[in-house]
């Protein structure tokens, strides 16, 4: 009786795995628009902002330049180049932000990082290096415009 038991859960638990694979939500044209692999990944180029050599400019200056900076990186992600951009909270290690790039390459990075105005200024220093994320991380900006609810 036992075995009998056994083998019955045996049975359910293999029909559940089976069905659960039968049933996958994979979207094959959303992948590859994607460009994902097979396990819906691809690689970015993850770069982190820190605080550059210019200790100089005014704070005006520095304004302007914010400005600059916050309208490039709306630029990039309406270009589909950049994938996802935010500031660092507070840290001992001059963080100030980052940047995940939507492209392959470092030298494709390091072209989008020389559009930065601030990076020109030297108010930021860029470091790049090649990441491997989810390729659903290029559709955060569809949702987030969706939660935003002051547009600046």
């Amino acid at each position: 009786m036992k075995k009998a038991i056994l083998t019955l859960l045996l049975i359910v638990n293999f029909n559940l795995l089976f069905s659960q694979e039968a049933n996958s939500t994979y979207d094959e044209k959303l992948a590859k628009s994607l460009n994902a692999d097979e396990r819906g990944m691809k690689q970015y180029v993850f770069c982190i902002l820190k605080t550059g050599s210019n200790t100089t400019a005014t704070e005006e200056e520095k304004n302007e330049l914010f400005k600059g900076h916050m309208a490039n990186i709306t630029r990039l992600a309406k270009e589909g180049k950049l994938a996802l951009a935010g500031p660092f909270m507070k840290n001992d290690k001059n963080y100030r932000g980052l940047y995940i790039f939507n492209v392959a390459t470092i030298e494709e990075a390091k072209e989008l990082v020389a559009t930065d105005p601030a990076v020109k200024a030297n108010i930021f220093e860029a470091e790049l290096t090649p990441w491997y994320g989810t390729a659903a991380l290029q559709e955060i900006l569809k949702i987030h415009e969706k939660i935003t609810k002051n547009k600046i």
